[in-house]
């Protein structure tokens, strides 16, 4: 018992997790002596030494053996210890010392007794903060880290060589990822590696229901924290997301696809079928159309049309009008058309009218509650039928369901017409139509024809020619159609309405591109994805460099594709420079070559000072690199969260208009980021912020929309437009969206978009006009024009020029900035101000601190004595600071908190607020 008492091992909290190895018992060499001694009342044990006076003193304490999990090649060691200040003896100032040594020596099995001092090496000299006097004892905690470890233990030893020392403690522990479930993919607990493995990469499994299109993997850092998770799983059909598991869809809802979306509750006139359905089909007597989304609600047939009247105005012509009222139930739909049926009798003996009588507009597809018919035979008797259809009346009449049956296609006749001073003459133009619905859906489209402006001197410049544009999967005719007043480039994309001799219509997100600044036909980006060969457009954009000019120093990060460094490039006849090394990881194949590569290609036709710069690449050799710019701050929200409250606002200012400069330069280009985030922005020493990480970028087609439409893939929902997550169509508009939800990140340094709130949550919010509130001490200027960023019309919202100038404005008039937007502690803290994440109220002042990460002020509370929230709500800013809260930022996270906590009212959801 008395020598576990004097080395007092125990759990260090540290990081994540960390593990005790063993219960150490020491070995007393030499002059080590164990002494009992009395603090603040209470009595322990410690092993001192105190030979001052005497010279060349070599005393030594080792350790037993202590075992090591195989997997913890890096351990920690916690030193308390006390030190006497040599000035407090006399006579022994050429002898004594204040430090002693600590040494490791690994073994595969443990040698009892035996010492050498040969087998150990130093790790270090540990030298105290704080010495000891005649008066007070001052305790020092000292760490000290043994990196390579691999054998299967090892000891620890103390080196005294003449201080007058006493040994309190010893922990002895490693670092752990602890086991964790992120994105429904759970990990393992993993050992943390070393320096020579600052990342560790961990393999998992989607949990019980889900599924992933890649395996999930992540990465354990020397900290003991998770990062760069990838290969998202997702609930499985017929399951939903529920804490960190798929759970079946309730009795009543659905849920068709694998997807990260909740089930569904099934539509009206639909069957609820038990837990875990994948559909609800339709009840007994309600259909769905072939163009009705399998998740909408059915439709029941229409009743019968009622009060058929008909009146004769020319009998000598054989002409009479038919109108009647809709019918009463239209079965929910609202695509109600109409048919007319003709039959003749003579006598008892009827039949139908045949070819020779002729209907104005039609006898069928009627979506007017008339029609003219004409060409009748006097003295005989006509009876007319009329019948009410919508869009489930075949489907409802035949036995196999219309949806299986093919679409059918026509083709489509036009004549391009157009006159216009923006068309060159004597110049071949393509062109692909594209049916748009009378909401305004889209269709679909032909393929590309070809038409040709008249030569110069020829009045106008008229496009000629006609085409037969085919490949639409609707039937519909239109011939002569006329284009006017449209914008039109070489490449461009035209959109159609289904009517007959219309005018092109221009939606609202098309005057976003519609002045003549974005008019230019001029394209100075190419696309690397349009070479046949992606080898040749590396070679064209991307400088090569020989793999002996570059020297790898230490992993900085993780990427896609492989490892990121930081390095030296030494370049011949030119200065050495410090930069970043993307690597692809072994294994790869070429196709991950390539789009690996492609980011240099792109990267490589940038020039501009807020643009991260491609130094060259490596593609020659076996192990292929991406060079770039060493930015030596790294990645803007990782940053900003670093130094919380450190920067005044026109600091910050001056960071967007460097972001927004960048934006300027790459939306000039015709060229999309659509991964445009604070964490995909890089800091250098001189605080100039720069875009990055052009991986999930595209080329603005130079169409008249200049949108670029993906067929799939991941989107960054908390920093996409709206528009751009419904329909997958990103401009410099949504580019616009996201760089005012940067801006909000680094006003609020850092903090995460909408908190804890799940991406469903998210846009649920923004399709209900809600907005992220101004963060703390946000000038009110800066603040609307996030706000104008985030209108949802695209076409109103600024562009990157707009921006760069009213920033620049604003840094010109410092006094602008004075003015602070209205600030609501209830919305802006991450967790709702007065209960846990799981509406609870915070158990301890520990758990409320952890909610608003501030958790590394735990013991400060501890040792002031506020211990219970009662304690927390007492306080007052005065004594937030005189606990040892400095920094200005996390004071006011802190003061905020602590007033949303007294706030009964701000329990709600953010919805609520």
């Amino acid at each position: 018992v008395s020598l576990f008492a004097i080395m007092r091992c125990c759990i260090l909290l540290e990081g994540q997790c960390a593990y005790l190895l063993t219960l150490l018992v020491c070995v007393v060499l030499f002059q080590w002596e164990v002494t009992q001694r009395t603090l603040n009342g209470s009595q322990f044990y410690t092993y001192s030494v105190c030979n001052v006076g005497e010279r060349e003193q070599d005393n030594w304490l080792r350790t037993t053996f202590i075992q090591r999990r195989p997997s913890a090649s890096r351990v920690f060691v916690e030193l308390q210890f006390i030190v006497r200040d040599c000035n407090s003896f006399d006579g022994t100032s050429l002898t004594c010392k204040e430090t002693f040594n600590l040494f490791t020596s690994e073994s595969d099995a443990d040698v009892g007794t035996t010492f050498r001092k040969g087998q150990f090496k130093k790790v270090a000299t540990i030298a105290p903060d704080e010495i000891t006097s005649k008066n007070e004892l001052r305790i020092n905690t000292e760490t000290r880290v043994v990196e390579n470890l691999s054998r299967k233990g090892f000891y620890l030893a103390f080196q005294d060589i003449g201080a007058c020392v006493a040994l309190l403690s010893t922990r002895v522990y490693y670092k752990t990822c602890l086991a964790t479930v992120k994105s429904l993919a759970s990990f393992p607990e993993t050992v943390a590696g070393g320096e020579n493995q600052a990342l560790r990469e961990v393999s998992g499994a989607c949990v019980v229901n889900a599924v992933s299109e890649e395996l999930p993997r992540i990465y354990c850092t020397v900290d003991g924290e998770w990062v760069v998770p990838v290969g998202q799983c997702q609930c499985n059909l017929g399951y939903e997301e529920v804490k960190d598991a798929c759970q079946e869809c309730q009795p009543g809802f659905f849920k068709a696809a694998a997807s990260g979306d909740k089930c569904e509750l099934c539509p009206a006139n639909t069957q609820r079928l038990d837990s875990g359905a994948l559909f609800c089909p339709c009840l007994d007597g309600f259909y769905r159309a072939p163009t009705d989304p399998p998740s909408g609600p059915c439709s029941g047939l229409p009743s019968a049309p009622r009060d058929l009247v008909a009146t004769t105005t020319q009998l000598s012509t054989g002409k009479l009008h038919l109108s009647w009222s809709p019918p009463e139930d239209t079965g929910g739909r609202t695509d109600i058309t109409y048919s007319v049926e003709c039959q003749r009798c003579e006598g008892n003996v009827c039949q139908l009218c045949g070819e020779k009588v002729r209907y104005e507009p039609a006898s069928t597809g009627l979506t007017d509650n008339k029609v003219s018919v004409s060409e009748l035979d006097a003295h005989l008797n006509y009876t007319f039928t009329v019948e009410a259809h919508s869009g489930v009346s075949l489907f409802a009449s035949q036995a196999t369901p219309r949806s299986n049956r093919p679409p059918s296609t026509s083709a489509l006749t036009t004549s391009l017409h157009y006159t216009g001073d923006d068309l060159a003459p004597g110049t071949a133009y393509l062109f692909r139509v594209q049916a748009l619905g009378s909401d305004g859906s889209p269709g679909g489209s032909s393929i590309e024809e070809q038409f040709e402006t008249s030569p110069e001197g020829t009045e106008g410049k008229r496009l000629r020619g006609r085409k037969s544009f085919t490949g639409f999967t609707q039937e519909w005719n239109l011939s002569n159609f006329y284009f006017k007043n449209i914008c039109l480039f070489q490449g461009a994309s035209l959109k159609t309405t289904r009517k007959r001799n219309s005018h092109s219509r221009q939606g609202p997100e098309d005057t976003y591109f519609s002045s003549s600044e974005q008019l230019k036909p001029l394209k100075t980006y190419v696309d690397p994805h349009t070479y046949e060969d992606p080898n040749i457009a590396v070679l064209k954009f991307a400088t090569e460099i020989h793999p002996s000019h570059i020297t790898k120093q230490k992993v900085i990060g993780a990427g896609e594709f492989g490892e990121v460094y930081r390095g030296n490039l030494k370049m011949p006849g030119r200065k050495e420079v410090a930069v970043a090394i993307k690597t692809l990881k072994p294994g790869y194949t070429e196709k991950q070559r390539q789009d690996f590569l492609s980011e240099a290609s792109i990267m490589g036709q940038f020039s501009h000072q807020n643009i991260i710069r491609l130094e060259g690449v490596v593609t020659k050799f076996k192990h292929a690199m991406i060079v770039t710019e060493y930015m030596e701050n790294g990645a803007l929200d990782r940053y900003l969260k670093d130094h919380d409250g450190e920067f005044p606002s026109f600091q910050l200012v001056g960071m967007m208009h460097g972001i927004a400069a960048g934006m300027k330069y790459l939306s000039d280009m015709s060229y999309v980021h659509r991964d445009l985030a604070a964490r995909n922005i890089l800091v250098n020493n001189n605080l100039e912020c720069k875009v990055s990480d052009f991986g999930l970028s595209r080329v603005l087609e130079d169409d008249p929309e200049g949108t670029y439409t993906t067929s799939g893939g991941k989107i960054p929902i908390r920093w996409t437009a709206p528009e751009a997550i419904a329909y997958r169509k990103f401009t410099s508009a949504s580019d616009v969206w996201s760089f005012g939800i940067v801006m909000w990140e680094v006003m609020a340094f850092g903090e995460r978009p909408y908190w804890d709130m799940s991406n469903h949550e998210v846009m649920k919010a923004i399709n209900e006009a809600f907005r992220l509130p101004a963060p703390m001490d946000c000038p009110s200027t800066v603040y609307q024009l996030m706000l104008q960023c985030w209108l949802q019309d695209r076409s109103k919202r600024p562009r990157f020029g707009d921006i760069v100038n009213l920033l620049d404005k604003l840094l010109r008039s410092p006094d602008s900035l004075k003015i602070i937007a209205d600030f609501d502690p209830r919305v802006s803290i991450r967790l709702p101000s007065t209960s846990g994440s799981d509406g609870s109220p915070f158990r301890s002042v520990s758990e409320w601190l952890e909610s608003i990460k501030m958790s590394q002020y735990s013991e400060n509370f501890t040792c002031a004595g506020v211990v219970t929230m009662d304690h927390v709500l007492q306080m007052k800013n005065e004594d937030i600071k005189n606990i040892g809260v400095r920094l200005p930022g996390h004071l006011k996270r802190i003061a905020y908190s602590i007033l949303g906590l007294k706030d009964q009212t701000s329990t709600l959801s953010v919805f609520a607020v």
